[in-house]
């Protein structure tokens, strides 16, 4: 039991690992702001299949994004030094990762697909201006999280 337990000590520090890479904490932000806009009520309506979807799709774009840190590590610790096979396994891992994006865009673009809604958002934010402010403050704190939160010294 004990090291069942210690396996997920393990996994949470991955996890943690994996937020010290600037790319999946680009994917961390866009799947927030994607979250925090569908969760408005009267906006987007989504089935449970569909929801299942989005979150499934995001999931495996965050899974391919650990996998290539991990590949883009073991391959260093491997070949420390530049060697075209090297490259080459870090350019597949990294195109794993853009074919998991494109996919995700496309069930987003499909399941997302809503003028109405698109309209509603535009309309509350046209009759709300006060809105700029908090969404500009969390763009700017998104900017940091990505780009300077987690520099390294």
């Amino acid at each position: 039991m004990k090291s069942f337990l210690h396996s997920f000590h393990y996994a949470a520090r991955g996890l943690a690992l994996c937020l010290r890479e600037r790319n999946f904490r680009i994917h961390l932000v866009i799947s927030a702001y994607m979250y925090a806009f569908l969760a408005v009520p009267g906006w987007f309506t989504l089935t449970r299949g569909e929801w299942a979807m989005l979150v499934l799709t995001n999931m495996f774009v965050l899974a391919a994004e650990a996998f290539n840190t991990a590949i883009e590590a073991a391959v260093d610790v491997a070949c420390p030094d530049i060697h075209p096979l090297a490259a080459r396994a870090k350019d597949i891992a990294a195109g794993a990762v853009l074919l998991c994006c494109a996919g995700a865009v496309a069930v987003g673009a499909v399941l997302l697909w809503q003028p109405d809604a698109f309209r509603a958002v535009w309309q509350f934010v046209r009759d709300n201006l006060w809105v700029a402010a908090p969404f500009g403050l969390s763009l700017a704190g998104a900017v940091w999280f990505v780009f300077g939160a987690w520099r390294k010294k």
